[in-house]
Formats: C-alpha cells, structure tokens, sequence
C-alpha cells in the first residue's frame, strides 16, 4: 500500500546561502513537471531563494545519476534533488532504468557526500504515476525537496572539522621525492 511518505519531525528551514539543485528527466515531462513544482514549492517554503536554486533538464530517469554527479563534484550544492518518472510498459526496461536510477542516483550521494534526493515516480500505470505527482498519494517531488533539507541541515551539523595538531607536534614531512642538498 502507497502513503505519503512521513514529515519530518519539523519543518526545515533553509540557511540563508545554501545552494540547492534539482535535475528533472524530460521522459513523461507533464508527470515530471508536476514533480518538480512541487520540488520547488518545498524549497520556496523553507526559504530558499530563487537565486540559490538552479534547475537542470536531462532526457530521463537514467542519466539523473550522471547529471547529478557531475553537479556534486563542483561543491556548489548543499544537496540535490533528483525528479523523474518511470512507467512500466510491456517490456523489462522499467526494471533497469528505475533500479539504475535508484542505486545511480544513492552512490552519487555516497560517493561524494553532498545530499542526492530520490524523487523518481516507479509507477506501474501512468495513473498511479499522476497520483504520486501531486494527486491522492501526495507528490514525490515535494518530499525529496523535504529530504534533501533536511539532509543538507544533518550534513551541516555533522560536517568534519580539521583537529588542530598539538603545539608540540612535529610539522608533517613534506611530499613527493626528497630533495638532498648539495656539498
């Protein structure tokens, strides 16, 4: 049985200057779009500005991954949010874009640490698909906008900070092949 997905514990609020991205796949575009309204209805309500957002069309669900790696590398995203939509037809080609998208899409975030959201409707009928782009089931865009909010606010949080190195320690060698002085 499909739901909503849950809302987090409080509404996240963007910080003023964190940067987000979504990439939208052109394949079942009127479905898509109504992904990413509701992507940016999200980040419009946590207070994400217009010039802090940058959105990105790529031809499907299978070169989010591909995209949206490419837009993790620069560092210039707190997180990113991925829309899309795949419908089963007759063949087994809805199995390996919608598993390809998802574990594509899970490794970019893995890989390179900035927040990469999931809004890929996996639908078995385009009816069900219109359901879950803002219709009875909610819109999947507008919770990966959630999540990726909130993600960006748990990396925040938990970024890595540099350990000062005690005052007594040794400078640390330097690099590369060692240079001898001349006699």
């Amino acid at each position: 049985m499909a739901g909503r997905a849950p809302s987090s514990h409080r509404r996240a609020r963007s910080r003023p200057g964190l940067r987000f991205a979504v990439v939208a796949g052109r394949f079942n575009e009127s479905i898509t779009k109504r992904l990413l309204d509701g992507a940016l209805h999200a980040l419009d309500a946590a207070g994400v500005a217009e010039k802090d957002l940058e959105v990105h069309w790529v031809p499907g669900a299978f070169e989010l991954p591909q995209a949206a790696l490419h837009l993790a590398r620069t560092r210039r995203f707190a997180a990113i949010i991925c829309v899309g939509c795949v419908i089963r037809g007759q063949t087994p080609h809805f199995d390996f874009v919608a598993g390809q998208a998802a574990a594509g899409i899970q490794r970019v975030g893995l890989d390179t640490g900035v927040p990469t959201t999931f809004g890929v409707v996996t639908a078995l009928t385009e009816a069900q698909a219109w359901e879950r782009a803002g219709g009875d089931v909610g819109n999947r865009g507008q919770e990966a906008a959630d999540a990726a909010l909130e993600m960006a606010e748990f990396a925040q949080r938990h970024a890595p900070t540099a350990r000062p190195r005690p005052i007594d320690a040794r400078p640390p060698r330097p690099r590369g092949p060692a240079k001898r002085a001349r006699r």
